[in-house]
């Protein structure tokens, strides 16, 4: 398996002579974190086994959501959290993607173009099931960004699961509907209203040519428990697996190969294309320093856990697959007696690395 830090160590300075008037701070970071994760310039911690004394220095993970090898523990605690959010209803999973024109404006404008992203499709949904005659009522939704195709090309879309209820707040009444939730066609056309003009009111200048249709896709996903899975796989773990990688610079070219799944035929392909411009297709995915990649909307919002609960106890239910306490993070395992070990003491400097460079290269985007 080729490593991403190899990778970067080989073609990083080529990526920055060709594409460093796009390189953002928070870009810089993404690579220089990538770069030395859990690697020698990487600061250390001192765990030792209370029972056998053994001492070990095991080097810190960058942490950044970027990075294949980090956060998974993350993905597992954000995915329980939502597991107890669940609701007696039939879910459905809700795509709104922002169309090719206006990608050139979101790798430019990342931070103005995913929020009202964001806030367009939640205000579309929201605005829907209030005047559907079946729920007529406040929505709930879970919300995550993608940024990427298959093929790591820059992709923006919000994928949003819901549970076919609403909560009235008036009558006191919790409504469900089953089958089929609203019309994909009617969606795109609220969504395209409303998100040309959040962009005009935050001062962007739209490209003249725009597509009439858009493309909004709403489909059962019984009861959300699969696609809630999906979902978390992409949330914390970056946008390409090593394992993907296949090959690094073979005979001195200067090529890096790394695999996908087409999405019209089910198979895998081979993408071949300079290391400069890999490493441009995979840092045009980092997200605004700060910038929330999930989102919770509605009933399902962290400030409303009292009325889910309360939910579930009038109509006696108990959410499915859901840990009565969060799963504890993983400990060291003591290499000479198998025990759980203690972390003493975190960012050691390792010897021979000045601290200042230590730092810089180990900042983590949140």
């Amino acid at each position: 398996m080729i490593a991403l830090a190899d990778v970067i160590d080989r073609f990083a300075a080529d990526y920055r002579r060709r594409y460093g008037h796009t390189l953002t701070p928070e870009r810089a970071q993404a690579l220089s974190a990538m770069q030395h994760c859990r690697r020698r310039m990487a600061p250390q911690l001192l765990v030792a086994c209370p029972d056998c004394a053994e001492q070990r220095l095991i080097p810190h993970s960058c942490g950044h959501r970027l990075c294949p090898h980090c956060q998974h523990f993350e993905s597992e605690r954000w995915l329980e959290r939502q597991r107890r959010l669940q609701v007696p209803a039939e879910y459905f999973l809700l795509t709104f993607t922002l169309p090719g024109e206006l990608r050139s404006l979101a790798f430019r404008h990342a931070e103005a173009v995913y929020t009202a992203l964001f806030a367009c499709a939640w205000a579309t949904l929201q605005a829907f099931c209030r005047n559907d005659r079946q729920l007529k009522g406040e929505a709930g939704a879970v919300a995550v960004l993608h940024t990427h195709s298959r093929r790591l090309d820059l992709h923006p879309h919000v994928h949003l699961v819901m549970p076919g209820a609403s909560l009235d707040a008036k009558s006191r009444r919790w409504r469900t509907k089953t089958g089929y939730l609203f019309n994909h066609r009617a969606l795109a056309k609220a969504f395209r209203g409303k998100l040309l003009a959040a962009l005009k009111a935050a001062g962007l200048s739209l490209p003249s040519a725009l597509p009439q249709k858009w493309v909004v896709d709403c489909k059962s996903v019984g009861n959300g428990d699969k696609a809630l899975v999906y979902l978390g796989r992409y949330l914390y773990r970056g946008v390409l697996r090593e394992a993907d990688i296949l090959s690094c610079d073979p005979d001195g070219n200067g090529q890096v190969s790394f695999r996908y799944r087409d999405s019209r035929s089910g198979k895998m392909q081979a993408c071949t294309l300079p290391g400069a411009d890999f490493l441009h297709l995979l840092l045009q995915h980092v997200l605004p320093k700060g910038f929330r990649r999930a989102r919770n909307y509605g009933f399902l919002h962290p400030n409303k856990k009292g009325l889910i609960a309360l939910l579930h106890l009038v109509l006696r239910i108990t959410p499915p697959c859901a840990p009565p306490a969060e799963t504890p993070r993983p400990a060291f395992l003591c290499p000479c007696c198998g025990k759980p070990m203690q972390v003493i003491r975190r960012r050691i400097v390792p010897s021979g690395v000045r601290r200042r460079d230590t730092e810089a290269s180990t900042e983590t985007a949140v």
